[in-house]
């Protein structure tokens, strides 16, 4: 198969790894051509890693690479499916949702990674609402082995089937969210968490290394909340709470103050901006 990812970032080039590794063709497009190579020089990277560790043989990783291709946004059209994977902002998805209907074969599936956003808002930017559907990956997207596959409203049951088998094909396990709600399952479990170890913190009740280790060995998580928070993105996680609340009104997901600090001094290049462990008051 040909699929298609469009963006390059984080997410986007771990997606393209992984769907490479797998054994399927992978057309890689960004409207930031540079961000294609940096997100082909860190698969290489990450690649050489793993054969200097003999975690992967050389001709599986010689593989894998030459079955990635950098192209223009044109090439899709010769796609048998997409992942779009650009900023998690409604009016920038939606505008690739619709350039991807325009070019993507007539009935050929188009996914979005989106953690939060609304499947069923996307696909009203397509002619092709029964085609489109979540397939939220998580990072690192080579090594985690979740896929959320995310029902819209007009998902039809075979898109469904085609994006759960597309997962499993790529070596996943998914898990099919039935009905398209702020958050899908696994963020709407995680803000919670995160927004009350972040409250414990600026309440001072106990240090960012004292809360992860508290939540590492009581509830046996392999990473404290925190730790997890800077991983994935102070300025993410962010967005994605002030997005859950904006959509459920529910305090639960209301963002503490402290993390709206850290992500404002990160914005200003302060060093209290770069995550918990290097927060102070």
């Amino acid at each position: 198969m040909k699929i298609g990812v469009l963006g390059a970032g984080t997410m986007g080039g771990g997606i393209a790894h992984t769907i490479a590794r797998a054994g399927d063709e992978v057309l890689l497009y960004d409207t930031n051509a540079s961000q294609v190579e940096r997100a082909l020089d860190g698969i290489r990277a990450r690649l050489d890693r793993a054969v200097a560790q003999q975690r992967e043989s050389a001709e599986n990783a010689a593989a894998t690479l030459a079955r990635l291709h950098a192209v223009e946004l044109d090439a899709f059209s010769g796609a048998d499916a997409a992942v779009e994977a650009v900023l998690e902002i409604m009016d920038v998805k939606r505008a690739a949702f619709a350039d991807l209907d325009r070019r993507l074969p007539p009935g050929a599936l188009i996914a979005t990674n989106t953690s939060s956003l609304s499947i069923t808002e996307l696909a009203q930017a397509t002619g092709r609402a029964a085609r489109v559907v979540g397939l939220h990956f998580f990072n690192p997207a080579p090594v985690m082995k979740l896929i959320e596959v995310v029902r819209g409203q007009d998902t039809s049951d075979a898109t469904v089937a085609e994006a759960v088998d597309l997962a499993k094909r790529w070596g996943k396990e998914p898990v099919v969210v039935q009905k398209d709600t702020p958050g899908f399952i696994v963020n709407r479990v995680l803000m919670p968490l995160f927004i009350e170890a972040m409250r414990i913190l600026e309440e001072g009740i106990a240090s960012p290394e004292d809360i992860d280790r508290a939540v590492k060995l009581g509830l046996n998580h392999p990473m404290g909340p925190l730790a997890l928070a800077d991983l994935t993105g102070l300025d993410v996680d962010l967005h994605v709470m002030d997005y859950l609340f904006s959509e459920t009104h529910d305090d639960r997901f209301a963002a503490p103050l402290v993390l709206r600090r850290l992500v404002r001094a990160h914005r200003l290049g302060k060093k209290t901006g770069e995550g918990f462990y290097r927060y102070s008051d």
